[in-house]
């Protein structure tokens, strides 16, 4: 019996440069600006509303509204709402229709005119249509004094000032963390496009559909199925796998890329570093270390350190713009 057999091998990258490479730094220091806008965050959702009378409803008023939607003069499912609470300028519904609230008064009946979107629903898309409105109350947001007994309400400081330099100091290892991640994603890059190789079309699509996996078990955590998400989306299964190409593809080179740098450096993980490895897991996890052991094999732990090892050669050589 002769057999003809076709199978994909995985495959051998011919490395470039991956030391001595220039990326930018992001800035890693917080503004006043940044603590201050945090701060206004903070007041914004702590804010009470208060019912305001004789006056026109305002651009961050929230308008307790009636409302149908009529298209060519006939009301279509799901246009209708009683008494919903509409925060003018949130962006909540059709492009148009807040700012059309905004101006009238409570009691106050009246037309909002409005075209939906061109991928808004099929049935809908592109079409003119006109809401029936009617305004039955007006709520201003009102925010708390910005001083010491905020500060007490809101944090365990006891002023203003220490609160601002707790939120600054989060503010700065926040930043610090982005500015270094993305400092390795730029040298990444810079390895991968630097480094020669033919990577068969079936890995990408391997990790695209183990990237959907994962989604659909974050999604499955907040008791939501994939299925009843991609309707919500209107998606199909392709269309959403589609979205995590890019994606896959960049992560499936980065991963042969530091397999041959591992290779080349002739890089090893010590029980100690496997150990610390696993310790780390466990905190992040808050799990026993014995329970991690069981749940990772330890080659791929083995693999992890390794592979850490690789980018802290790319990012300590690397040239800082």
């Amino acid at each position: 019996v002769e057999m003809k057999m076709k199978v994909t091998v995985y495959p051998e990258a011919k490395l470039g440069d991956y030391k001595g490479l220039k990326a930018t730094m992001l800035p890693t220091e917080a503004t006043d600006e940044d603590v201050d806008k945090e701060i206004e965050n903070m007041r914004d959702r702590n804010s009470r509303l208060v019912t305001v009378e004789d006056r026109e409803a305002q651009m961050g008023d929230t308008a307790e509204i009636d409302f149908e939607g009529f298209v060519d003069g006939v009301a279509f499912e799901g246009g209708k709402g009683e008494n919903y609470p509409l925060e003018l300028g949130s962006g909540s519904f059709i492009p148009g229709f807040e700012e059309q609230v905004a101006g009238h008064k409570s009691d106050e009946e009246f037309d909002v005119n409005v075209t939906f979107p061109e991928d808004y629903a099929a049935e809908l898309a592109g079409k003119d249509a006109v809401f029936k409105c009617k305004i039955h109350e007006i709520k201003s947001k009102e925010l708390p004094e910005l001083d010491d007994e905020f500060a007490k309400d809101v944090s365990e400081f006891d002023t203003l000032d220490e609160l601002k330099a707790d939120i600054k100091k989060q503010m700065n290892e926040r930043k610090a963390e982005e500015a270094k991640n993305d400092f390795e994603n730029q040298l990444i890059e810079q390895v991968i496009d630097n480094m020669e190789c033919e990577v068969p079309q079936c890995m990408f699509d391997k990790h695209a559909d183990e990237m959907v996996q994962d989604y659909a078990y974050r999604l499955q955590m907040q008791g939501i199925d994939l299925d009843t998400y991609l309707k919500y989306l209107g998606q199909d299964k392709d269309a959403f796998k589609a979205t995590f190409k890019d994606g896959a593809e960049k992560q499936v080179k980065a991963s042969i890329a530091l397999e041959a740098i591992v290779e080349a450096e002739k890089l090893e993980a010590t029980e100690e570093e496997i150990d610390a490895e696993i310790a780390k897991l466990a905190e992040q996890y808050q799990m026993e270390a014995d329970q991690i052991k069981k749940a990772v094999p330890a080659d791929q732990i083995a693999a992890d350190v390794k592979t850490k090892k690789a980018i802290d050669i790319i990012v300590d050589s690397a040239v800082k713009e």
